[in-house]
């Protein structure tokens, strides 16, 4: 079949087919404009966390004693110093238990001392009944006095003896139940002060649960205390972006109740064990300008820095295609003409850019940073703007 035999419409759409193959084969020699990686200088590596504002010095504080509360000294937001009486139970029957105990211990005092005088009375005894024993035999040998009459007199100081020795035993009687006296009314008094709820640390009353009047039980939750000193910022990272992280590492905090303001930080902790679940790594930030108020558990990003790179060849992480954590494939300029290369990457940036180490072709090849579409290899393309020389 000839041209001219061929219907118009078949040769209209033989030539449309002709001229866009044309045209895609113009358009692919065509160089392609493309703008590539440059090296940057004193570059910023961080990691983001999400988390909320916490407090590590934080307490519920209850009373040890069941009773009735009779006396409330703060309430919600007050600031109060260690040892301020922040309530008080009702230590009527405490008291008089203590009252009774201190009684006691004056007895047991006065026991005491009446034990000692006759401790000391039985020893004399014990010493002139013995001089005269000492004598009764002296006068046996030179048959001045009888022997029935000596025999009385040993007889005595072995009895006095005997009463000394009952004596000091009744001393150290007396000093045991002193002891034992003094120790129920250290107890009683115990008792007494539990009656009374004291602050452990200086700290801000953050929540009151009861009120004058109820009836508590030991350990209930009375009062909730923070010490305002402790606030920071437990947040979460990927633990994909967590090994550099350390302790005293700068950081920035973003409260979400101040838009717009970003405060100073460091990092006061590293947890030893990641979320399983989550898989992210928990870190404290310490907030080192954040407002005196604070709201635990508002919802606060903290940022990072781990350290910085001197120099830096830096490209989207969207013009690469990952290959392994740490490598891609990436379009390099070489000769003026497109290759793809296998590149070693290094560090995420907050911005999505990734550092760029190793794999770029030598001869001064170029990165490039943004893909333009119809890139393969050999095609033409035309650097947009002056690159710097690759690292």
């Amino acid at each position: 079949m000839t041209w001219k035999k061929i219907p118009m419409a078949l040769r209209i759409a033989a030539v449309v087919v002709v001229a866009l193959v044309a045209a895609r084969v113009y358009v692919l020699r065509r160089p392609v404009e493309v703008e590539v990686a440059r090296l940057e200088t004193d570059v910023d590596v961080r990691v983001f966390g999400l988390g909320t504002q916490e407090a590590r010095i934080a307490s519920r504080l209850g009373f040890e004693a069941a009773g009735q509360l009779v006396a409330l000294a703060a309430d919600h937001g007050d600031r109060v110093k260690a040892g301020a009486i922040l309530a008080r139970l009702d230590d009527g029957e405490a008291r008089a238990r203590l009252d009774k105990s201190v009684a006691g211990v004056a007895a047991a005092e006065a026991a005491l001392a009446k034990a000692e005088a006759l401790a000391q009375r039985a020893v004399v005894v014990a010493d002139q009944k013995r001089r005269v024993d000492d004598r009764r035999k002296s006068l046996v040998e030179r048959q001045a006095v009888s022997i029935e009459t000596a025999e009385v007199a040993e007889l005595d100081a072995k009895v006095a003896a005997a009463d000394s020795g009952v004596a000091t035993r009744d001393v150290e009687v007396a000093r045991v139940n002193l002891a034992a006296a003094r120790a129920q009314a250290t107890l009683d008094r115990v008792l007494v002060d539990r009656m009374r709820l004291v602050a452990p640390f200086d700290g801000v009353v953050t929540g009151r649960l009861r009120e004058l009047g109820a009836v508590v039980n030991p350990g209930e939750a009375l009062f909730s205390l923070v010490d305002p000193a402790s606030v920071w910022i437990q947040a979460f990272v990927d633990e994909s972006r967590a090994g550099d992280l350390a302790e005293g590492q700068p950081a920035i905090v973003r409260l979400r109740s101040r838009v717009g303001e970003t405060f100073r930080g460091r990092v006061a902790r590293v947890g030893l064990e990641n979320d399983r679940v989550g898989e992210e790594r928990r870190v404290w930030v310490a907030c080192l300008s954040c407002p005196p108020d604070f709201h635990l558990g508002e919802q606060a990003e903290v940022e990072v820095t781990t350290h910085r790179i001197p120099t830096a060849l830096l490209a989207p992480e969207t013009v690469l295609r990952m290959t392994a954590p740490a490598e891609a494939m990436g379009w390099v300029v070489v000769d003026g003409r497109l290759a793809e290369a296998r590149l070693r990457l290094g560090a995420h940036l907050l911005d999505g850019r990734v550092e760029i180490v190793d794999g770029v072709p030598a001869g001064g090849a170029l990165v490039v940073s943004r893909d333009a579409g119809a890139f393969r290899d050999g095609r033409g393309a035309h650097v947009v703007g002056a690159p710097e020389a690759r690292p």
